[in-house]
């Protein structure tokens, strides 16, 4: 009797832990964010990877001025041919496109980096029970994974300061909008690979996994593209959508807000699957909470239409006057189009018309009405346009904004607003020869790598950083 008194009930003793847990003083943050900087930058994942994207992102920027110079000889000697010619088209979205590439088949093996070794080798288990909350540890493999991408993106970067170096023309606000896409993009994938380390047994299943989230994407675009419904909605969570309006000179609110949702979910749940000791149901109901909460932010973000149109050449919008006026025209505008969503003439409507009248109008609904099989077999009323504005209703088939802008004044019973003058778009031509930057980026760039990733090695390895620097269980 006297020995079963003895005994500490089981609950008491997780009691007496979580208290005492509770109680320990916090340990500071440098070192662990100094032990994660290590982990990341002693593998020779991240390594390789920026000697991969040298070559790569060098040989599409060497190509991409190539054409664009082919295209500028012309345009030199014609104002209205210059006019079609935008670095940013040329240049920075086909260069930074190969470096999209890269993060997205390559820098999950670098996020898996910052927890692989720990689970391999036991240490997890060690690092759990220093004096820092779970949601710490993963926000410093968080910043490890921004440091990761900060150095992978250094090819790309350097494609900007040479393209500057060529005599090139950049435009601030469209370019540091694509930079601030593929930053949020290489989070996003960043987080994947964390998670898919977390709840894998060994990195070969976690890059696997990853890989099937990131390259299964990219299927399900391709498959699902041009379809309208529930199609259309899932087409939407591919991550190949992710970067289309930064590409487009677009900042969207409701996208940042959306992969800002999947990243911060993502990151709860890597922080849910982290303990090695919790049980694997209790992790699945804290996850089954997350996804929810999750879905609730996508949902929010796909009622948020607001966006800012970036782009130097203003192709997102109309002109500055009809901007202006009709942001006036209060009332709702309700437009029935009588197309097939994969329909060319569908496609200019949409982003000639449609998309700029969403972002111009307080109150637009689009109603797609025709199926996929009228395209085959079209009737009358295929290929009509219905404007609904108040009381007043009127067709077209037109999908020019020439024609479509006057007929809604008409409807809102206003006059066109006067032409603008001096919006229109200059152009940058430039005939110049970039084979000189293959020798960066196939030469010094790849060697000041390799001479950095040797001088890393020399450093003190990072097993056992945490304890030098005084932080114990």
């Amino acid at each position: 009797m006297g020995r079963r008194d003895c005994r500490t009930p089981h609950w008491r003793t997780s009691s007496l832990h979580s208290r005492e847990a509770s109680k320990r003083p916090t340990a500071p943050i440098i070192p662990l964010l100094a032990k994660e900087l290590r982990e990341v930058t002693a593998g020779r994942a991240l390594w390789t990877m920026l000697l991969l994207v040298c070559p790569l992102v060098g040989y599409s920027f060497v190509q991409a001025v190539s054409l664009y110079s082919e295209s500028s000889a012309a345009a030199l000697q014609s104002p209205v041919l210059a006019r079609s010619l935008s670095p940013f088209d040329g240049i920075l979205v086909p260069t930074f496109g190969s470096f999209y590439v890269a993060v997205t088949l390559l820098f999950p093996f670098v996020a898996i980096r910052a927890l692989r070794q720990e689970k391999e080798s036991g240490a997890l288990l060690l690092l759990v029970q220093l004096p820092y909350r779970p949601s710490t540890l993963i926000a410093a493999k968080f910043c490890a994974v921004l440091a990761a991408w900060l150095m992978v993106s250094i090819p790309a970067l350097s494609s900007l300061a040479a393209w500057a170096v060529l005599g090139g023309h950049l435009a601030a606000p469209e370019t540091l909008n694509l930079l601030f896409g593929h930053l949020i993009y290489g989070l996003l994938v960043g987080c994947i690979g964390l998670f898919a380390a977390v709840i894998s047994d060994n990195p070969a299943t976690a890059a696997i996994t990853a890989l099937a989230v990131t390259i299964g994407s990219w299927v399900l675009d391709f498959t699902l593209a041009g379809r309208s419904g529930l199609s259309a909605w899932l087409a939407q969570l591919s991550l190949t959508h992710t970067l289309r309006p930064f590409e487009q000179g677009l900042l969207s609110s409701g996208l940042v807000l959306g992969i800002a949702a999947v990243i911060g979910g993502l990151t709860a749940l890597t922080m849910v699957w982290l303990p090695p000791g919790t049980a694997v149901q209790k992790k699945m109901i804290r996850s089954g909470v997350w996804v929810l909460v999750i879905a609730a932010g996508l949902g929010a973000a796909t009622q948020i239409r607001g966006s800012v149109d970036l782009s130097e050449d203003r192709r997102n919008s109309f002109s500055s006057a009809d901007e202006r006026l009709l942001a006036t025209l209060r009332r709702p505008l309700l437009i029935r189009v009588h197309l097939a969503a994969e329909d060319p003439r569908y496609v200019d409507l949409k982003r000639n018309v449609l998309a700029k009248l969403e972002r111009a109008m307080p109150d637009v609904t689009v109603v797609l009405l025709s199926e996929r099989s009228k395209v085959a077999n079209p009737s009358d009323a295929y290929g009509q346009i219905e404007y609904v504005y108040g009381d007043r209703t009127d067709v077209s088939r037109s999908t020019s904004p020439r024609e479509i802008l006057p007929l809604l004044y008409a409807l809102a019973g206003t006059q066109p607003p006067a032409p603008s003058v001096g919006e229109d778009y200059p152009g940058y031509p430039l005939a110049v020869s970039a084979d000189a930057a293959l020798l960066w980026f196939f030469g010094g760039l790849p060697l000041l790598i390799a001479l950095a990733w040797r001088q890393i090695r020399r450093i003190r390895p990072a097993k056992g950083y945490l304890v030098h620097q005084g932080v114990k269980p």
